[in-house]
């Protein structure tokens, strides 16, 4: 087995030096599937980037039988410098312009670069590391049902996320219109290739629990791929058993209504029913404002790095069990 180390050109800058992309290649001795692992895709989440340089130590020293895994372990530049989740020059979400344009922006040049990278190996599965709130518990996070074409590709990715060991919780929506266009996961899926996202817990800082947590999903799902033989990975949060292999629902309401100073009842990790208290909101001199209480059964997934209210603003998220003729609001972790 053997580790490879390069780089691809993106741009060149007004200083005339050429801006460059890392990439990571871990080949074994045989064929196999092709994996590819992504990070810091935005700036300010580089806890990614570790869990690959992890998991790229470990085949290292460990090695494995067949199939290779490649890795960009630093998409977004210009946004870790500057501890940014856009591109710091031109203010884009990379997460929002595959997959790219070789002529367009400097976003679209960057996201072309990377996503013909990508199909160019022909992967058997794209793992895209992310991180989410200061206070989250790690999660899988699946697109929604792309439609009748792709079925092939949506229960491969169901397959790995279950292998995650992580709870497996769809994006917005039941189905692909719902979802912004233009994130990496979202294209790849389109374009055939399966592809995951894991939310790793908290951005800026490297939170050694969720790194050691994400190297362990991963090695789960290489392991499902047969890359690596299966081990015992623990992972910090175990899900619930009435939550395992489920695929639950985001959600982040309900709203704030209301200005204010938030006080949460409820920490991530936790199971809530509806009406539980989520959280209270309390004016400045200590009044109670508003009371948040759950509308659904499910898992606490994480808060607001904030404590600041206003109208509108969603304060938690929750992986949820939501009833089939409902449809869901909310944003879109990646």
């Amino acid at each position: 087995m053997k580790i490879q180390t390069s780089f691809i050109e993106v741009v060149t800058g007004s200083d005339l030096v050429t801006h460059r992309l890392p990439v990571m290649v871990a080949l074994a001795r045989r064929p196999g599937p092709v994996v590819w692992l992504t990070g810091c895709v935005h700036g300010d989440e580089i806890g990614g980037t570790v869990v690959i340089q992890e998991v790229f130590h470990r085949l290292s020293e460990r090695g494995f039988d067949n199939g290779a895994v490649h890795a960009f372990p630093l998409m977004n530049p210009y946004g870790f410098q500057t501890a940014s989740r856009t591109i710091a020059v031109s203010g884009e979400d990379l997460n929002r312009v595959f997959p790219g344009d070789q002529q367009g922006s400097l976003a679209a040049r960057i996201a072309g670069q990377i996503f013909t990278s990508i199909l160019a190996t022909r992967p058997a599965l794209v793992l895209d590391l992310h991180n989410d709130w200061r206070r989250s518990i790690p999660y899988a996070l699946v697109d929604p049902y792309p439609g009748q074409r792709l079925r092939e590709a949506y229960h491969l990715v169901r397959r790995f996320a279950a292998a995650s060991g992580l709870p497996v919780v769809r994006d917005q929506g039941q189905d692909a219109t719902d979802t912004p266009a233009g994130t990496l996961s979202h294209e790849l899926v389109r374009a055939g290739v399966p592809a995951l996202t894991l939310e790793l817990g908290e951005s800026l800082i490297v939170n050694e629990q969720n790194v050691a947590s994400g190297v362990a999903s991963v090695f789960r799902v290489l392991a499902e791929l047969g890359l690596v033989e299966p081990r015992d990975e623990e992972i910090a949060y175990r899900v619930p058993r009435v939550y395992r292999r489920r695929l639950l629902d985001y959600h982040d309401r309900p709203l704030s209504t209301t200005n204010g100073i938030v006080r949460f009842a409820v920490a991530p990790g936790d199971i809530v029913e509806p009406g539980t208290i989520v959280a209270r909101i309390h004016d400045t001199f200590g009044e109670l404002r508003e009371t948040l209480e759950a509308s659904l059964p499910g898992i606490v997934l994480g808060h607001d790095d904030s404590a600041v209210s206003y109208p509108g603003k969603p304060l938690l998220a929750f992986a949820v069990v939501r009833p089939t003729a409902s449809r869901p609001g909310g944003r879109a972790p990646a």
